[in-house]
């Protein structure tokens, strides 16, 4: 178990770790290409927007051929975007190499978390859970450093480099034994299953704060390079927030197992809302760096418990486990190609306050649902079922 479950974390890791070196490199292609707000968070969502391609396909095919495949395709997949992604000197290719690392994304998420769940205990979900998206969050924290050596030395070298990590792995998961699938991978068990409440409700918990962070993931940034930030410092901020954020995950997917999922998710859409009132105000570099620590800490109180819920509700519907992450896949990325294409847009034809404005009315209402809903307040933690 022990063993899957570091697996399962690396490829996570090094997978988000390509994914958020996108952060310090905006404002150097910026530069480079002229590219707008939009087409910034043109080049940040197509990442997103692969992975809403092909993630109930994953899904599906880790129901079908098991975790152990699945996780193989998507980090051949990463080998062969991280290096084209390193030589490509044109946004359409920057696009299309960030785009099939998102169906690698897919595959791999999917793969493993479907994988890593055949093997864990009921009341250690959460817990388990945590601990991988911690790692996943822990490379999106060491993202932001590999971009920024990109900045400073060379992109061919340093993503060829992910490439290569990604084929260490893929030898890695071929020596680790794989789980049989479980439960339905059938589409028209899925589609039955979406027609619930209660599922519904867990995958807008994992799209919701996708939604706020593809909005930050493009906006901070390029506030920051307005207010005189360099690439160092814009990464040194989100290598901050992701610390607090991958510290935070494990410890919440635990006390989620003892409390229920809902508990942490309540406090994080109270803290969201109050993020999206203030990001917009700070005028100075550190004052905006404290700002999005708390943001992102707080979109840290969702990831662990949603996704534990998102498990658990496909689990009660007949749904196999892929089909559950492939689920929480597609929440994701809908909610990142919204927040940093739509996002962006939107604020380059208003301002940055409209965007996340729309945010807080989103975790305002979200909050009043999970308040009124019987059937959330009731949810007992698995350690009591």
């Amino acid at each position: 178990m022990r063993r899957l479950l570091f697996l399962v974390s690396a490829v996570v890791l090094v997978d988000t770790m390509f994914y958020a070196a996108i952060v310090p490199l905006l404002p150097e292609y910026r530069g480079d290409l002229g590219l707008s707000k939009s087409a910034a968070g043109g080049l940040t969502a197509s990442y997103a927007a692969g992975t809403l391609l092909g993630a109930l396909p994953s899904g599906w095919l880790a129901g079908r051929v098991g975790g152990k495949a699945t996780v193989l395709t998507g980090l051949g997949l990463l080998a062969v975007s991280s290096v084209a992604f390193g030589f490509a000197k044109d946004i359409v290719l920057l696009d299309a190499a960030r785009f099939v690392q998102g169906i690698g994304g897919a595959c791999s998420w999917a793969g493993g978390f479907a994988w890593l769940m055949a093997a864990a205990p009921a009341d250690r979900r959460g817990e388990l859970i945590g601990t991988a998206l911690g790692a996943a969050i822990f490379g999106v924290l060491l993202g932001p450093v590999l971009g920024g050596a990109a900045t400073q030395t060379s992109p061919e070298v340093v993503f060829s480099g992910v490439g290569a990590l990604a084929l260490a792995l893929a030898i890695w998961a071929l020596s680790t034994p794989g789980h049989e699938p479980q439960g339905q991978a059938r589409w028209s068990r899925l589609l039955g299953a979406v027609r619930g409440g209660p599922l519904l409700l867990a995958v807008w918990l994992v799209a919701l704060p996708a939604l706020f962070s593809g909005t930050i993931g493009v906006l901070v940034p390029l506030r920051l390079d307005e207010l005189g930030a360099e690439g160092v410092t814009v990464g040194a901020i989100f290598l901050a927030a992701a610390a607090v954020e991958a510290i935070l995950s494990p410890l919440l997917g635990r006390l989620s197992d003892r409390r229920g999922r809902m508990l942490p998710l309540r406090v994080g859409l109270g803290a969201a809302l109050v993020a999206a009132v203030v990001l917009p105000l700070p005028g100075a570099v550190w004052l905006l760096g404290a700002t999005v620590l708390f943001a992102v800490a707080s979109l840290g109180m969702f990831w662990a418990p949603a996704a534990a819920l998102l498990s658990e509700r496909s689990e009660s519907a007949g749904l196999n486990q892929g089909f559950a992450f492939g689920l929480m896949n597609l929440a994701w990325a809908a909610g990142q190609v919204v927040g940093g294409a739509g996002g962006g847009g939107l604020a380059d034809a208003t301002a940055d306050a409209l965007p996340y404005g729309f945010l807080g009315l989103l975790c305002a209402l979200t909050l009043g649902l999970a308040g009124r809903s019987r059937h959330v307040a009731r949810e007992s933690s698995p350690a009591s079922a």
